[in-house]
């Protein structure tokens, strides 16, 4: 059987390509066995791979998940209803504009809307020591990552149900300094409905379950930024027990 692979950040860069097939005996296997089955073809990415969360057909997967002929399975290190109200979960090229998100997500009955807007720093401060950075690039995964950011606006809804419009907008590619890199914007019809709380939630939720990673640009280097959360299966999409 053949299984197609998709490779993101640290291990395409070790592998030398982000796409690959590979070829197995028999009709099925496993996640794990997949895993042996690259390593095998590409020794180097062992130890990313070890530490790597999966996604068999753009859904979470787990070591002895069935894998079959045709599949996809992805690899990638640690990292969203129909409401009736406005709802926008994109991946976006360009700088966004954000009195249009704003304006997209209000309704007649919007009485307050909370912002979260993240930012490319140019300085951060690490143990005393002051690291410089040029410029940001950012990689999805991304039929994946537009399905688990409308998973995080369901979310969102099933806890705050008295939110109205819901925006969670991720940049991709090269960004500079002093530009945004994420949106998440909530609209309610007064402001102790929920909307800051929601917007809380979808940017911490969003950095665990949405397939994103960033590379670091800095005057002596570059390295890519991965994460410590590992999903577990309440983090499939319609998973009751949310918190």
């Amino acid at each position: 059987m053949q299984i197609h692979i998709l490779l993101f950040a640290t291990l395409k860069d070790l592998a030398g390509t982000a796409r690959l097939n590979l070829t197995l005996g028999g009709s099925e296997t496993t996640v794990a066995q997949v895993k042996i089955a690259l390593v095998a073809q590409h020794p180097r990415l062992k130890a990313n791979l070890d530490a790597a969360i999966a996604a068999v057909n753009e859904e979470y997967a787990f070591a002895t998940d069935v894998v079959r002929d045709g599949d996809q399975v992805a690899f990638f290190p640690p990292v969203s209803g129909g409401s009736g109200y406005p709802e926008i979960c994109q991946l976006a090229s360009e700088p966004l504009d954000l009195d249009a998100v704003v304006q997209s997500i209000t309704v007649a009955a919007t009485g307050a809307v909370c912002v979260f807007s993240g930012m490319v720093r140019g300085e951060t401060r690490d143990e005393g020591a002051l690291r410089q950075t040029e410029h940001l690039e950012y990689e999805a995964y991304e039929p994946m990552a537009l399905a688990k950011m409308r998973q995080v606006a369901q979310e969102i809804r099933d806890q705050w149900p008295l939110v109205q419009g819901i925006a969670i907008i991720q940049r991709v590619g090269r960004l500079e300094v002093g530009q945004n890199t994420i949106l998440i914007a909530c609209s309610s019809g007064h402001r102790d409905q929920g909307c800051f709380e929601a917007a809380r939630y979808g940017i911490d939720r969003l950095k665990e379950i949405v397939p994103v990673w960033k590379k670091e640009v800095r005057p002596d280097g570059e390295s890519w930024v991965e994460g410590d959360y590992l999903p577990t299966t309440a983090d499939r999409q319609g998973s009751a027990g949310q918190e």
